[in-house]
C-alpha cells in the first residue's frame, strides 16, 4: 500500500509544481509559499478531525515534538527557495532539480539509520542523479 501512497506523493508534486508555476505569475513568491503553508495548515487539521486522532495530540513527547518542529522547518527552508527557483526558472527544470532531494535524503539514511543501497537502487539513484545535471545543464 505505501507504494500506491508514494505514487499518488510523486503525481501531486508534479502537479503541485504546474499549478505553483500558474499561482506566481503575479505575486511574490514568498507571499505564494505563505498563501499554500495556511491551505496545507487547514488540510491537515480537517484530516486530524476527519480520521478522529485529535486526543494525540496530548501523547506526542518532547523529543518527538523538536523533531517534527525541526522537519516543520526543513520543509518550510525548500518551499521558499522551490517558489523563488520557479518564479525565476522554468518548472521543467526547476521540479528535477529539486528532486536532487533523494540524493540529500539518501545519503542521510545512511548517516542517520545505517541505510544502505543495494546495487539496483545505487543504478537508479546514479541515473537519476545524472538526468537531472544533464537537463539542468541543457
Amino acid at each position: 500500500m505505501w507504494m500506491l501512497y508514494a505514487l499518488g506523493s510523486a503525481f501531486f508534486a508534479g502537479l503541485t509544481s504546474v499549478l505553483a508555476k500558474c499561482g506566481i505569475r503575479r505575486t511574490d513568491s514568498t507571499v505564494a509559499t505563505a498563501v499554500r503553508t495556511v491551505v496545507i495548515l487547514l488540510f491537515s487539521w480537517i484530516m486530524v478531525w476527519v480520521v478522529g486522532s485529535f486526543d494525540q495530540i496530548w501523547s506526542v513527547d518532547g523529543r518527538t515534538l523538536l523533531f517534527l518542529i525541526l522537519s516543520g522547518a526543513a520543509t518550510g527552508a525548500p518551499w521558499l527557495c522551490y517558489y523563488r527557483a520557479l518564479q525565476e526558472g522554468p518548472a521543467s527544470v526547476v521540479a528535477p532539480v529539486d528532486k536532487l532531494s533523494v540524493v540529500v535524503t539518501v545519503v542521510f539514511s545512511y548517516f542517520v539509520f545505517g541505510e544502505k543501497l543495494d546495487r539496483r537502487s545505487a543504478a537508479g539513484l546514479f541515473l537519476l542523479t545524472s538526468g537531472t545535471v544533464v537537463m539542468a545543464l541543457l
